[in-house]
């Protein structure tokens, strides 16, 4: 693991076949999901009042939307393009198809949050659907021809590939629901299916990639001698599991009291992979940890936040007796764990997409990889992140409006600092 990791960092220059993909068809998706992490928080300082409304509201639509597709799915897209061909030894499958995913995205995705923050049900959410479900499609279909043609699959590309296949089905379902609004496809009214739609995307899409990528990721940047495919493969298992449990029961009304199956399914899997993390950092090589891989291990702990909020919710019948416990859990989700975990990972990985096409011809004193994005920027975006999410968390519970608008002030300020450190690495010019 430790050579393989030089060699990403360090890939030889005179060669052309490289298990790399192009910058240009991945970091565009980094752009794209900066800019939607910014918008989202200008959104969340501009409506906080949404905390204290009933989570199907337009603007609440909107934000998680923008961060659920913009931030989350455009960022994991482009560094799956890049990860996959390390994966799997070998190139992406199409490039073209990559940026053709972007470009029908990249419009889908605009189309569908102004449709939601209008909550215009007609041609421009079923367009921005639409869109979005061609570039998944593409992703999709990229991602398995890619494994296909190598004819290799590790655990970790298993975790990809399966991923990418809920992606699709949460999208499609959700081009479902969008169209249902109009015309009568479904037995029930949209709202009724939000609960599933909105799980089979959290838990199918982003946590088993995000801990399939994680548990490849985490210890090849701590440099760590830990591995454990039978803990991966458990872990795999719960986690579909225990979704596939949850939309039976949510398809057969089961009673609220089966929902705990799938939650303690879900939540083993995420204790095994705490676990995972845990034996990973104990056994490193690197005893020093950069700020980047902190946050990244920090999102991990946040995970618990999210599952306290779930189990409230079904405590409390829905959260019906505490305002804002089920706008509480999707907060911890978006804006906690996932952001975490990109924010820490963003500087991990794109810095290495552009060194790679800078100085991949270069010799002699060049920069290394963690050179080309300011660590004082990133020092003080985790400095107004963590009081930002934690004070946006208190206000939620307390309902207290000058708390939530000091919180998520804190949070607007961290996405800037993010997208000014995104710009610079991305617009890194050699300085050879």
């Amino acid at each position: 693991m430790i050579e393989q990791f030089e060699d990403m960092l360090h890939p030889a220059p005179d060669t052309d076949d490289q298990q790399t993909t192009s910058y240009k068809s991945v970091a565009p998706f980094y752009a794209f999901a900066a800019l939607s992490l910014l918008l989202a928080c200008v959104l969340l300082f501009v409506h906080q009042d949404m905390f204290k409304q009933h989570h199907f509201h337009p603007h609440t639509l909107a934000i998680t939307h923008l961060m659920a597709l913009g931030w989350g799915t455009m960022m994991i897209l482009g560094a799956s393009y890049q990860l996959l061909p390390v994966l799997i030894e070998s190139k992406l499958s199409s490039e073209g198809l990559a940026r053709i995913s972007f470009v029908l995205s990249g419009i889908g995705i605009p189309l569908l949050v102004f449709a939601f923050y209008h909550f215009r049900t007609g041609w421009p959410m079923q367009t921005g659907a639409v869109l979005v479900n061609l570039g998944v499609a593409c992703f999709l279909s990229n991602v398995w021809s890619s494994i296909w043609e190598k004819g290799k699959a590790d655990v970790h590309s298993v975790f990809m590939a399966t991923a990418a296949l809920w992606l699709f089905s949460t999208t499609l379902f959700g081009l479902l629901l969008v169209f249902n609004f109009n015309y009568p496809l479904l037995p029930a009214d949209s709202i009724s299916y939000l609960s599933l739609h909105a799980h089979m995307g959290i838990a199918g899409w982003f946590l088993l990639l995000m801990t399939g990528v994680a548990s490849r990721l985490i210890p090849m940047f701590l440099i760590s001698k830990y591995s454990s495919n039978k803990t991966l493969w458990w872990i795999f298992g719960l986690i579909n599991g225990g979704l596939l449990a949850f939309i039976f029961m949510e398809s057969s009304n089961a009673p609220g009291t089966w929902f705990y199956v799938p939650l303690l399914l879900t939540g083993t899997a995420l204790g095994l992979f705490g676990r995972f993390c845990y034996k990973a950092w104990a056994a490193r090589i690197r005893k020093s940890v950069d700020d980047q891989m902190k946050l990244s291990l920090l999102s991990v702990a946040l995970m618990v936040v999210a599952m306290i909020s779930l189990v409230s919710v079904l405590l409390l019948a829905s959260g019906s007796q505490v305002p804002g416990i089920v706008m509480l859990y999707g907060f911890s989700i978006f804006f906690g764990w996932l952001t975490a975990l990109i924010l820490g990972m963003t500087f991990k990985t794109l810095p290495f997409i552009i060194w790679n096409k800078v100085y991949h011809h270069a010799s002699g004193d060049i920069p290394a990889p963690k050179d080309l994005f300011s660590a004082p920027l990133f020092r003080w975006m985790l400095a107004v992140y963590l009081p930002g999410y934690l004070l946006v968390i208190i206000g939620i519970l307390l309902q207290w409006d000058w708390i939530l608008k000091a919180g998520t002030s804190c949070l607007l300020i961290a996405a800037v600092l993010y997208v000014c450190n995104v710009a610079i690495t991305i617009t890194h010019k050699s300085r050879t």
